[in-house]
Parts: C-alpha cells; structure tokens; sequence
C-alpha cells in the first residue's frame, strides 16, 4: 500500500452543522463577495504550488474533501482560513547522541533521516509541528535502539539498525501523516581510550597471526631440507655437485673473495676419523 493509499483512507475531516452563527456569517461573505466583486476575487482565488497542498479551514473545521491543490481553488472571505503543507521529502540531520551501550561502552552517535507528508491534513490536525516532533522522535528512537546494542554490533550491523529505526519511526508518525523513507547511520565516535585500545588489540592479532605463518613457514622449510639431506646422504657425487654450485654462487655475487677448494674425500675421511 503507497503512501497516497493510506493518506485516503487516513483522512476523516470532522464535519458538522454550522448553526445560526455560521450560517448568518456565509451569508455575509457572500454578501460581501457580491458586493466588491470582482476585486473580492483578488483575495479569494488562491494558488499552491505542484508540491504544495492548502489545508483549509470553514469556522475552524477542516473543510470535507481533503487538502487541495495542486493549482487554483477558491476561499470564502471572512470565514475561510488556510494553511499549506509543503509534501516534498525533507531531511535533517539527527545530533550526536551520546549513549551508552549494553557492554557499558559509552560511544557518540548522529544519523540522517529522510521523511515526508503524504497527508496534509493529518500533520496539520493531529501534530503541532511535524518536522520538529519528528526530529525529536529519531533522536529518541535512536537511543532507545543503540542502547540495546553491544559495540561490536554498532559498529558493524548499521544497516539492521538503520531498518529497525526506519519501521519504528515509520509506524509512531503514521498517524502525523508523515512516512518515514529511510534512515542512515552516519559516524560513531568512540572514546581516545577505547580507540587505543582497539588499535593495540588489532595490533597484537597481526603480530600473532604473523608469528604463526613465520612458525609455519620455517617447519616446512626443515622438512624440505630434511628430505633434501637424507637424499643427497644417498649419493656422494650429489653433495659434490651442491658443494660446486654454492661455489659458483659466492663467486658470482662477491668476487673479492678468495676461494680455496677443499676435496669433499678429504671431508668424508675426517668425518670417519
């Protein structure tokens, strides 16, 4: 069901008889339109914008058939009064919030909330001021809903926390005529302390989880070198063509340095000895 939907079927204009009085004050207006016209139709032909709708008022009851515009409708003199709702989609920013979570974190929050009017009448009869009661209904609500939180789930579930307050905020301004559109979270401000903190416990996970791949790596480079050794154990030319590579190696990468071969025999005899 959109918005236009539930306006209609939200909008019951009191109606009523307006008894001698009010019947002998149309009469005068009338009277009085008959008598200037046509320069009482100067002030009584009144325009409102594509985004506006009158609201209007015969005696001080709303007048049967709901908010008019947009474009040209006619008032009364004397006994017609007016006021427009503007039903473009507004928004304000929520201030900062300080709450206290349920982990007993104290954290500073705002928000943005977007709304409009989808029924003039309503949010002129049934609330004094719909923009303001519903800026202080968002700064409520988001309290309320922050505070059933821990941090982690602040700062992480932002979205489920902009829906919750969104369906709330929506249903409580249901009957100002207001629909609530949507709901951002937009900063959460901790603590210096706190923030240490989290940064020196982010730091310490990385050093750990660094410690363990190096671990890690090291155990698989002595298996490697295990394998290796017990093969080359098993063949003596392999260790001599390894003793000649690693000497190639030096040479080409430091070659001021003076290399006196040794016989690996020579090595293997002393090794027995």
């Amino acid at each position: 069901m959109d918005s236009n939907d539930r306006g209609k079927e939200g909008r019951q204009e009191p109606e009523g008889e307006l008894g001698c009085c009010g019947c002998v004050l149309m009469g005068v207006s009338i009277f009085i339109l008959i008598i200037f016209f046509p320069f009482s139709l100067i002030c009584s032909l009144k325009i409102v914008q594509e985004y506006e709708r009158a609201v209007i008022f015969r005696l001080g009851r709303v007048l049967s058939g709901g908010a008019k515009g947009p474009g040209l409708f006619f008032l009364m003199p004397c006994v017609d009064t007016f006021r427009c709702v503007d039903m473009r989609t507004f928004s304000y920013d929520i201030p900062p919030q300080e709450i206290l979570s349920r982990d007993s974190v104290t954290v500073a929050v705002d928000a943005v909330i977007y709304a409009k009017i989808f029924d003039a009448t309503k949010s002129i009869i049934n609330v004094e001021d719909a923009h303001a009661s519903t800026k202080l209904l968002a700064a409520t609500t988001l309290r309320n809903v922050l505070g059933t939180k821990v941090l982690s789930e602040i700062l992480s579930d932002r979205e489920s926390i902009a829906h919750t307050m969104q369906s709330i905020l929506d249903h409580a301004t249901d009957p100002w005529g207001v629909d609530v559109e949507r709901v951002e979270v937009k900063d959460v401000r901790l603590p210096v302390q706190m923030q240490r903190a989290m940064a020196a416990e982010a730091e310490a996970n990385r050093d750990a989880r660094a410690k363990v791949i190096l671990a890690e790596g090291e155990m698989k480079a002595s298996r490697s070198l295990k394998e290796a050794a017990d093969i080359m154990s098993q063949s003596p030319a392999a260790m001599q063509i390894r003793y000649l590579q690693t000497l190639n190696q030096i040479a080409a990468e430091r070659n001021s340095t003076i290399i006196f071969p040794l016989p690996i025999d020579m090595l293997s005899q002393l090794s027995k000895k």
